[in-house]
């Protein structure tokens, strides 16, 4: 009895002591450093098994060994597999099919001692049994291939292992009678072939692939030797293989192979060939398709590749298609870089042709030639675009179709006919052209070009022209499933139009509601919301608007019907496609909608069951619902769940209970992390704003906290988006800085046209001064910070006001005049289209308004500057080119203004490289806690970095 009360009062005495600790804990947590970013995870990579029992995903670091997860979707079992990734499930629900990565360091050492490609550490591959958690891994693996509909089989390509070298070849320092005969037996083995394998295997020496074809239920396998390439069919029935015989034979004799999984049969379809490209099999497996080049010529001799086609029945491949066929164009060759497929009836095959290329000048040696680019007026594409293309337009192909009931070769595509498209069901008697041929110069002002959209008959590939010099929008699919209807937006009526062969229906004309973006506010016309796909075969078109999905029957279009009625709640449905290969929308089955609450950002699912909306799957709630993934075979569902306070976990969805699979980064309860929400303010202009406030988790609003602005258009739709302390590649990582004391605000901001300038002025130095009258803002420590556009509206607002101590621009542009006729080097394109119908935002050529130019541009206005301001300009950036960080930059020295320039040498207009992520990430800490913290700054703020000390001195350490 003495004793019970002893432990009653010690622990009376200590549980306050303990929760004292913990409560002081709470308030002391760590504010988050450099230190963290590398094992902070994220979730990628989901699959479920057709049962909906199991769930495979990669919970991935930032730089490390990333996990393989393998669970029950109820959570009752859970298996991790290091550095697993890659990741089936096979098609009867019971083994996991995955590759594992070497170690990370053992990586990042090959990198550092430059070793090459082969001898690089090398994947393995495993297969785990989920009935009794057995795994059989494999070594050297190049690739492995499951059938498109995942049944047990899989083929799994191995480099072979190489063999030990006899003793007189590994060590020349000894000579002993032993060696010798090594070597002697060693000659012997290589010479002697085996002929234990069967008659289209031939011993491998040790120097190629070998194919393993394996049975994941029993276990059974199958080896093939020497595989150069290899695929399924659809349904895992037979697979076709290319194989070279014999490697010690000089010819190196090639051949293709169809082995018949089931019947365990081998069939050889062409033996012999210099090459061989684009194996294709029919859904079936009864049609085989490959190109071969077979003729043997001199090496200096061009040669051209033949289509073979086989069918079961036959006793091997025949010739199908070359350039002596007939319809074959002239000056064309069938192109290795082209598609080659069956329709799904297995009646047309196909593939593609290209014109000849001109054969390569051999006349004059390197030294002699001249490198030039010709510019000409009348070129379609501007010679930075050209040359930036070029792989693209050298592998560019036309589709053509060969026709089995006619036996015939049907030339669809065409250089006047480049893109031509097909309805998902692919058995369609038309196919879709569009071009864009001898318009595509006005692209350079426009931003897009006017476009002829043609019906083509397959039987005898003459085209019918459905719309021509269309403004507006076609995407293939739009395309009805069969082919019968050819569907296109129209910019001139602002609607839907469908061509069904014979004439031309509005298909929403009898829709009152705007079906295009009603918040345009670029100098072009507004964008269609889009169409979420089609029903039921061709029989209704499912389109958006800005909250709704409408259906609409094409037969009779005055019966166009909403299906969500969301605008009056401001509520926003998107379709959830679970169903990678569907050819249509079933509106039998559960159609699942993603729900966006446009007031208050929250999220959930809703189901659409035959064109009426049912419970929802997740009601709406304060988080963003991440991709839905849904079992075939069963109700069962998973998708991530992330807010800013919590990582996007992984969940699954059964039987109406949800279940928590994932725990990511339990390190963030650790440190002071934050909140997030809305705020709203009314601009300088009389408009309603809104944006997101970002709060330490430790907020006291009897404190005063330095403040950054952070922007760029429209961000507070992503108010329950988790942001992970990560390196930034240039814009500003709020979760950090949040986390070290600041407060971080994201405005919106709605643009006029011809004034970006003023429109971000209005809306963020208004938002700017809504915060600094809260008595726990310092406003005289307000800093601002954007990348790209934002970048430039950085630069923009440091010469209209000097509220803001500090300045940080990402690739800005300074001198409109200057960039306007430009190039984007990344993408070869002129940059006029940008500011006369884009995000720019002018809206009129620099000689129409040279005002508007000179109004929205930096430098003209940068003795009016009094922030200091770092600039971020890369040498590579394809973008904004990097001149226009130097104009900014030599413009504020020669003012005497305090400014600084950072060129990470051949990084993009994003960092791409993590160490220079790291590097920027430490110089925003530095440059924002001097500036809005009063730290001591760094040295390379002070005292710079000169260039003979570049790479042995990177100025971080803080001045003296």
């Amino acid at each position: 009895m003495r004793k019970s009360t002893i432990f009653i009062a010690l622990f009376f005495w200590i549980f306050p002591q303990i929760l004292s600790a913990q409560q002081t804990n709470a308030s002391e947590k760590k504010v988050l450093d450099h230190s963290v970013y590398d094992d902070w995870q994220s979730i990628s990579k989901i699959n479920m098994s057709k049962n909906g029992q199991w769930v495979v995903y990669n919970i991935n670091v930032q730089e490390g060994n990333d996990d393989l997860i393998i669970q029950k979707t109820d959570g009752s079992y859970k298996k991790t597999v290091a550095r697993g990734y890659d990741a089936a499930i096979t098609g009867d629900d019971r083994s996991v099919i995955f590759k594992i990565k070497p170690l990370f360091k053992e990586i990042r050492q090959a990198k550092i001692k430059k070793k090459k490609p082969d001898e690089m550490p090398e994947d393995s591959l495993a297969i785990l049994s989920l009935r009794d958690d057995k795994m059989q891994k494999f070594g050297r693996v190049l690739s492995y291939k499951t059938p498109k509909e995942r049944n047990e089989w899989v083929a799994i390509l191995q480099k072979n292992e190489q063999k030990p070298k006899p003793a007189y070849m590994r060590d020349k320092s000894k000579d002993s009678l032993k060696q010798v005969i090594d070597s002697l037996q060693y000659v012997i083995k290589e010479l002697k072939p085996d002929r234990t394998n069967d008659k289209d295997s031939i011993t491998d020496p040790g120097r190629n692939n070998r194919l393993q074809l394996i049975n994941t239920a029993t276990g059974n396998s199958r080896t093939f030797l020497n595989v150069n390439d290899y695929t399924f069919n659809k349904t895992g029935s037979h697979l076709l293989i290319e194989q070279t015989l014999d490697l010690r034979d000089s010819a190196k004799t090639t051949c293709i192979l169809l082995y018949h999984i089931t019947a365990q049969k081998t069939d050889t379809l062409l033996r012999g060939g210099n090459d061989f490209k684009n194996l294709a099999l029919a859904d079936d497996g009864s049609q085989a398709a490959f190109l071969a080049m077979r003729n043997a010529k001199p090496k200096d001799v061009k040669q051209n590749f033949q289509l073979w086609h086989y069918k079961k029945g036959m006793d091997a491949a025949i010739m199908l298609v070359d350039t002596l066929t007939a319809q074959f164009p002239k000056g064309s060759q069938l192109s290795e870089f082209g598609k080659i497929s069956f329709n799904k009836s297995g009646t047309r095959l196909l593939f593609a042709t290209a014109p000849t290329p001109l054969p390569k000048d051999t006349s004059l040696v390197d030294i002699d030639k001249v490198n030039v680019d010709i510019w000409n007026y009348k070129d379609d594409y501007l010679q930075p675009y050209q040359l930036e293309n070029r792989k693209r337009d050298r592998e560019k192909s036309y589709l053509a179709v060969y026709d089995f009931a006619h036996k015939k070769m049907v030339q669809v595509g065409n250089p006047d006919l480049p893109n031509v498209y097909e309805g998902k069901l692919a058995d369609a008697a038309s196919f879709v052209a569009v071009t864009d041929t001898g318009r595509r110069i006005a692209a350079q002002w426009t931003g897009s070009t006017l476009k002829d959209i043609y019906k083509i008959d397959i039987s005898n590939g003459r085209s019918t022209a459905a719309v021509l010099n269309l403004n507006g929008d076609i995407r293939p699919s739009w395309i009805s499933p069969s082919g019968k209807y050819i569907v296109w937006y129209s910019n001139a009526t602002r609607h839907y139009h469908a061509f069904d062969g014979r004439q031309t229906i509005n298909l929403t004309a009898a829709i009152n509601t705007s079906l295009y973006d009603e918040e345009n506010d670029v100098p072009d016309d507004p964008g269609p919301y889009g169409v979420m796909g089609w029903q039921d075969g061709d029989k209704r078109m499912l389109i958006y608007d800005r909250y709704d999905i409408w259906a609409i029957d094409p037969t009779n279009p005055k019966t166009a019907k909403n299906l969500t009625n969301g605008r009056n709640q401001q509520l926003t449905y998107r379709y959830l496609q679970t169903d990678e290969d569907e050819d249509y929308i079933k509106s039998a089955d559960p159609i699942l909608l993603n729900v966006f609450n446009n007031k208050d950002k929250t999220n959930g699912v809703a189901v659409l069951h035959n064109n009426r909306m049912e419970r929802p799957l997740l009601p709406l709630q304060p988080f963003n619902v991440g991709p839905i993934s849904k079992a075939k075979n069963a109700d069962v569902f998973a998708y991530t769940k992330e807010s800013y306070t919590n990582p996007p976990d992984l969940y699954a969805l059964r039987q109406q209970k949800e279940y928590q699979l994932s725990q990511i980064n339990p390190q963030q309860k650790l440190y002071n992390w934050g909140n997030a929400a809305l705020y709203h303010w009314t601009t300088f202009s009389g408009k309603k704003a809104t944006g997101i406030i970002y709060k330490p988790e430790n907020f006291d609003s009897s404190k005063q906290y330095p403040v950054i602005l952070y922007f760029y258009e429209k961000l507070s739709d992503n108010l329950y988006k988790y942001i992970p302390p990560s390196p930034t590649p240039s814009r500003l990582n709020i979760s950090f800085f949040v986390s070290r004391g600041y407060v971080v605000m994201a405005p919106d901001i709605a643009y006029t046209i011809g004034h970006p300038a003023q429109s971000a002025y209005d809306y963020i130095v208004s938002g700017a001064q809504a915060l600094a009258v809260k008595k726990w803002v310092n406003k005289n420590k307000m800093g601002i910070q954007g990348q790209s556009w934002g970048g430039i509206q950085v630069a923009q607002l440091i010469t209209m006001t000097d509220m803001f101590a500090a300045a940080w621009a990402g690739a800005p542009v300074a001198n409109m005049t200057s960039a306007y006729g430009g190039i984007r080097w990344g993408s070869g394109l002129n940059r006029q289209f940008q500011y006369e119908k884009t995000q720019s935002r002018i809206g009129a050529t620099l000689w129409e308004k040279p005002d508007l130019y000179i109004e929205n541009s930096p430098l003209f206005h940068l003795p009016k500057v009094n922030t200091p301001l770092v600039i971020m300009a890369n040498d590579n950036d394809g973008a904004v080119p990097w001149y226009q960080g130097i104009e900014l930059f030599t413009g504020l020295r020669r003012l005497g203004k305090p400014v600084w320039m950072l060129n990470y040498n051949g990084e993009e207009h994003n960092l791409v490289q993590r160490k220079n992520k790291k590097d920027i990430q430490v110089r925003e800490q530095q440059y924002f806690d001097w500036l809005l913290k009063d730290a001591p700054p760094a040295k390379w703020l002070t005292e710079g970095v000169p260039a003979i000390n570049k790479g042995n001195d990177w100025g971080l350490e803080l001045a003296n």
